[in-house]
């Protein structure tokens, strides 16, 4: 279950981070008044991505059923993460990651469009030696979430 929808501390747009000793995940959502299937379109275009998401370097690879990409994120510049795509339901659930986590975009259709939560759990037996190490992601991810909202509200509009 994710925190952004089960936490009564989580307000729309508003990252919030769960700790343990052996892992964190962050979560946010935000609602979009678009259809999923821009949403969709945005978030599985990889080398798109970094046009319209500013948290975002660079995206190689593709977005797919057993895919594979290369990120550069904002929050280490100098690192590539190789990920693989673990799960691909079309506009609904998409989960890449590697060995010590994965990130979970969900698509729920509602009245106005979709609601969009993204969250991120990373952890593992070795986790408390270096969790001091990573950045938090809460800016990050209220950033992802704020451009995805923009530029799928922004398209939208477009074709009306």
């Amino acid at each position: 279950m994710n925190n952004a929808q089960t936490n009564p501390k989580s307000q729309e747009g508003k990252a919030f981070t769960s700790k343990t000793l052996f892992s964190r995940e962050t979560s946010v959502s935000v609602n979009i008044e678009a259809d999923p299937s821009i949403v969709w379109a945005l978030l599985t275009h990889a080398s798109d991505v970094p046009r319209w998401n500013s948290t975002v370097v660079s995206m190689k690879g593709e977005i797919k059923e057993g895919g594979a990409i290369e990120l550069k994120s904002t929050l280490d510049e100098k690192r590539v993460f190789k990920l693989k795509v673990k799960e691909f339901v079309p506009e609904k659930r998409l989960v890449w990651g590697d060995s010590m986590g994965s990130r979970v975009y969900t698509l729920d259709k509602n009245a106005g469009g979709v609601l969009f939560t993204m969250s991120e759990k990373i952890g593992g037996p070795l986790f408390p030696l270096f969790a001091k190490m990573i950045p938090s992601f809460d800016e990050s991810f209220e950033k992802f979430s704020a451009d995805l909202k923009k530029e799928a509200e922004t398209i939208q509009g477009s074709k009306k």
